[in-house]
């Protein structure tokens, strides 16, 4: 019996729509089919009663790929009987967004007819940008809705983020991507039910691991690992299937979003919490998603000091010269030096002594204002110089062990401990010596 006609093919979809991407053709057209956003759906939501008042505020929807961002805004605008005007933000020029912005302001005025202006990669709009839609977004002239896959709180200003409403998605569930899945393999008219494959549990599985929480990315890797199970024989789609589709392991990353905060994050606590194994995993992963290796450097430049310091001194060479000849040499063998410093440092004693220093001494000068440098130690010329020298000043080399009691604090300060004499590693001994003599006391 012959198999049924591929997507694309005439009869199951109109033309041109089955070679549309399967994440294209899936994408919901109305509320009721999004999945993942919970209580923002849900009957007695802020955004249900904003749409059904027609009173449909600004927006900044935010986080990863493959979650419903641009989804949403184009059910609301839908929904809301508005027009549709979407714009990329790299793109997107300040004369482009006044030529809208006047176009909206017509069109409500004439038409009452609100515009949705939807800007994707909002955080890359620059200040003078933002400020072109303060007055429109304020006046509801328009409607903003942007999205971006980063922090808006970061990259977008104070002024434009209190005239929106900001709304965090997050990655879907496994029991969201799995449902997603079963949508299209059973939809006959814009799915790949015509195919009448059935998919195994360890595909479904793999399907829901690769995907990351991606529901585009399932719906991609579904296709191909379907595709080539019908042009086979058809019947189930297998774990192998997806297996021989998938093109290396994904993973939601983006340098300027909330995972590579987040997993830097992971990778600094790692390395701090004296765990080489998690910190290696880390590191790879982001060297395998394409984090700037430069910035791993500098981290591990940090952590050389923040997080071990004085309890082994010799690190911070170590991590220096690691940094180095990663620009000289870069990757993929530059990968060699950075997993090497990641477990010199994972496997180093640790202090924070500095860090935790500096906080206490930034803590004392704001706290006193105005320190006075006491005249012994001040910088004086001439007959001033020798008079404070005879009265006050001690030379430390004069005495013997190179050192003398001597105060060397601020006029009217008390004295209160500022280094807090961390016990670990190198640093246990050097709190040992007696002042000026590197030896113990």
């Amino acid at each position: 019996m012959a198999r049924p006609p591929a997507p694309g093919a005439p009869g199951l979809f109109t033309e041109g729509e089955g070679k549309r991407p399967l994440a294209a053709r899936m994408r919901p057209n109305q509320l009721a089919d999004l999945v993942g956003l919970g209580e923002l759906l849900a009957e007695t939501s802020w955004l249900r009663a904003a749409l059904a008042a027609g009173r449909l505020p600004s927006m900044v929807l935010y986080g990863p790929s493959g979650t419903g961002k641009t989804t949403l805004a184009r059910i609301l605008a839908a929904e809301s009987m508005s027009a549709w005007v979407g714009m990329n933000a790299v793109t997107a020029t300040v004369q482009d967004l006044r030529q809208v912005l006047a176009e909206s302001r017509q069109r409500l005025a004439v038409e009452g007819k609100t515009t949705i202006l939807f800007l994707d990669e909002i955080h890359r709009l620059n200040r003078a940008q933002q400020e072109v839609l303060l007055p429109d977004v304020e006046d509801g002239s328009v409607v903003l809705i942007g999205t971006t896959a980063g922090n808006p709180f970061f990259d977008i200003s104070r002024a434009l983020l209190s005239r929106v409403r900001t709304v965090a998605f997050v990655p879907l569930a496994d029991k969201e991507i799995a449902a997603i899945v079963d949508r299209a393999l059973a939809d006959r008219e814009r799915g790949l039910g015509a195919w009448e494959l059935t998919l195994e549990p360890a595909a479904r599985a793999s399907l829901v691991r690769l995907s990351g929480g991606d529901g585009r990315v399932a719906l991609n890797l579904l296709e191909a690992a379907a595709t080539r199970r019908h042009a086979a024989s058809g019947g189930a789609v297998s774990a192998q299937d997806v297996e021989d589709v998938r093109q290396g392991v994904y993973a939601p990353y983006d340098q300027a979003g909330d995972e590579h905060y987040h997993t830097i994050s992971a990778f600094i606590k790692s390395v701090r919490g004296s765990d080489p194994d998690a910190a290696m995993i880390w590191l790879t992963k982001m060297l395998e998603l394409g984090e700037e290796p430069r910035f791993i450097g500098r981290r591990l430049v940090i952590l050389a000091v923040e997080d071990v310091g004085l309890a082994d001194p010799d690190v911070l060479p170590y991590v220096m010269a690691a940094a180095q000849g990663l620009e000289l040499i870069g990757l993929p063998e530059g990968a060699l030096l950075l997993a090497a410093a990641t477990l010199r440092l994972a496997l180093a004693p640790k202090s924070n002594s500095a860090t935790m220093a500096l906080a206490a001494a930034r803590q004392l000068v704001q706290a006193h204002g105005r320190l006075t440098v006491p005249a012994h130690l001040r910088n004086l010329s001439g007959q001033a110089k020798r008079e404070a020298d005879a009265a006050d000043y001690r030379y430390p080399h004069n005495f013997p062990d190179h050192w003398v009691d001597q105060d060397y604090w601020p006029e009217g300060v008390p004295k209160t401990a500022i280094y807090p004499r961390v016990d670990a590693g190198a640093e246990a001994a050097l709190n040992r010596q007696k002042p000026g003599t590197g030896r113990s006391r």
